[in-house]
């Protein structure tokens, strides 16, 4: 049996259902004050990440990474930023390239396995501080695991825990799932946004962006194909599936490290619950509660939600 954390999330009656809970917080929540400094990094391609930063001179930084097609202003970035650095944690909250409200220099955009900028990342911040933690939501999650298990970079002793919420491990079962009937609005929305970038792109770069193309991507599927794989250099999308899913990396992570997926996640299929290979690695544990949605574990009538209180009570360990 995987090692599971055995904490239970218990919400409302009406919120015991993936898609309610998934979209609630979108519609109802308050986003907390967060006051953030942005600094801009230049990556070693000569492009830029925009960093949004919440600082009180603490030894210890949370790094945080978003999902497909947020930013630092998404709300489970706020909630999640406010409730770490109330408790003790800087924050450094990424921005992907062409996230933080600006089109970004070069030919490439992000990618679910982008470990090089979050590297940058880490690089910038690892001697500021004696502990870094890495937190990410849904891409963001597979983005931080591939980090911890890849090794295709120097793992600092300072890095100490890991900590992926909502997280397609799986990418191609993950895009195949969210392309079911039932998901439809979320697929929608995430086409709409980067249906928006390729345009913007195709402006930057002529005839790099197979702008012909776009009326005929219906799916994220479709769009990983004709964009995200070819143009982050991968032969189309199954290549780049299979490339950047963080599910074979689990079994290699050193570091403490925690998956948090509810078993109503709407985008999530079977695959993306990896328990197999939790079980044959002690560094990583399993939180699996019946219900919470995709990013969503509202704690209704609280400002801090259920995945927020469970992340600080791990990294603080």
């Amino acid at each position: 049996m995987y090692k599971e954390n055995k904490k239970e999330y218990r919400p409302a009656w009406f919120l015991r259902n993936g898609h309610i809970n998934t979209i609630y917080p979108t519609l109802f929540r308050k986003d907390p004050p967060v006051s953030y400094v942005r600094q801009r990094l230049i990556t070693d391609d000569d492009d830029f990440l925009d960093i949004d930063l919440l600082k009180q001179s603490n030894t210890r930084l949370a790094i945080l990474c978003h999902g497909l097609e947020g930013s630092s202003q998404s709300t489970y970035i706020l909630g999640t930023a406010a409730h770490l650095h109330s408790n003790g944690w800087d924050i450094a909250a990424m921005n992907y390239r062409g996230c933080s409200g600006e089109i970004n220099k070069q030919k490439i955009i992000y990618n679910s396995g982008a470990t090089y900028d979050l590297n940058r990342v880490v690089e910038e911040y690892v001697q500021e501080y004696e502990e870094i933690v890495l937190v990410g939501f849904s891409l963001g999650g597979n983005l931080v695991l591939k980090y911890m298990g890849d090794g295709l970079y120097y793992m600092a002793d300072r890095i100490r825990a890991c900590v992926a919420v909502s997280v397609p491990v799986d990418l191609k079962a993950g895009s195949l799932n969210i392309g079911k009937k039932s998901n439809f609005i979320y697929e929608s929305k995430f086409l709409k946004s980067l249906k928006i970038k390729v345009r913007q792109k195709a402006q930057q770069y002529p005839g790099f962006y197979n702008i012909d193309a776009i009326d005929s991507v219906r799916t994220l599927y479709d769009f990983d194909d004709v964009y995200t794989g070819p143009v982050h250099g991968y032969r189309d999308a199954d290549d780049y599936y299979t490339s950047c899913s963080a599910k074979p990396y689990i079994s290699s992570i050193a570091k403490p490290t925690m998956i948090i997926n509810a078993l109503d996640d709407p985008f999530l299929p079977e695959e993306c619950y990896p328990y197999i290979e939790i079980n044959t690695n002690e560094n990583v544990t399993g939180c699996f509660p019946k219900y919470g949605g995709h990013v969503g574990f509202v704690q209704r009538g609280q400002s801090v939600y259920w995945e927020e209180e469970q992340i600080l009570s791990f990294i603080d360990k």
